[in-house]
């Protein structure tokens, strides 16, 4: 079975940088994966893809060694099984408040004896290898996003459940919940100790923590913090920020 890369970043204490695809388009999708990302994720949620549109996305990826995630617009089981017999080797799920929803997004993800994930994997089966059934639970990653002052407070419930590979924090979802405006790069001493107390119980369960970035700098101070998958940027942010350098730069 195809290696996923990640895990092998994260057993080894590296962190990995993560791209990220709003673009409903398999080129936007195949040219980011050229370009030495550790991990891409195509989203679902706020992006403009849906199910068609990611699965040429999928295949354009699979060009490369880059690993292919999806963020789900939700936690619905259907589309988390769909997304994975696609191909995608890492899900993140929004909003996960609690325990119960923890265990529902690994039961969606993970095979029996560990979970009820139906079998089925269609185009899985063609990225990783006819015997990803045997591998798929050790292999594919699934992190819960926390967003929320509930999911803060059930911390303890919901990195206790088995299966999950890790937490990610959504910050601009997190600090409307917490209320402040929403956005990235948080320095607000509140926010920064919900962050710091995300990566701690992360760490107390030997998972990994992930957080989205507005910034480079910001995003290394992540991972001198100890997060181990950092994003940074999506196509349509690096799209319009480098037309708009030139644009500004022609007209002096």
């Amino acid at each position: 079975m195809r290696e996923n890369r990640l895990k092998r970043l994260w057993a080894e204490s590296q962190a990995a940088v993560n791209g990220w695809c709003a673009v409903p388009s398999s080129f936007s999708a195949e040219i980011m994966a050229h370009q030495g990302w550790d991990s891409l994720t195509i989203d679902l949620q706020h992006g403009l893809v849906d199910y068609q549109a990611a699965i040429p996305m999928l295949q354009a990826i699979s060009t490369t060694d880059t690993v292919p995630m999806v963020r789900v617009p939700w936690l619905d089981s259907g589309i988390l099984m769909k997304m994975l017999d696609a191909g995608a080797y890492g899900v993140i799920c929004p909003m996960i408040s609690s325990g119960e929803e923890a265990e529902r997004l690994v039961a969606a993800c993970r095979y029996p004896p560990l979970g009820g994930r139906s079998f089925g994997p269609i185009r899985a089966s063609l990225y990783a290898g006819a015997d990803y059934p045997a591998h798929a639970n050790n292999t594919v990653a699934v992190f819960a996003m926390i967003e929320t002052r509930q999911a803060l407070d059930n911390l303890d419930d919901i990195v206790a459940v088995e299966g999950l590979d890790g937490l990610y924090i959504g910050p601009s979802d997190l600090s409307s919940a917490l209320g402040y405006k929403p956005g990235f790069d948080r320095t607000e001493p509140e926010l920064v100790e919900a962050i710091d107390l995300v990566l701690a119980k992360t760490k107390e369960r030997n998972l990994v923590a992930g957080i989205h970035n507005g910034s480079v700098a910001y995003a290394r101070s992540m991972i001198e913090k100890g997060f181990q998958l950092v994003t940074v940027g999506s196509d349509a942010r690096f799209i319009a920020a480098g037309a708009a350098e030139t644009v500004a730069e022609i007209r002096g």
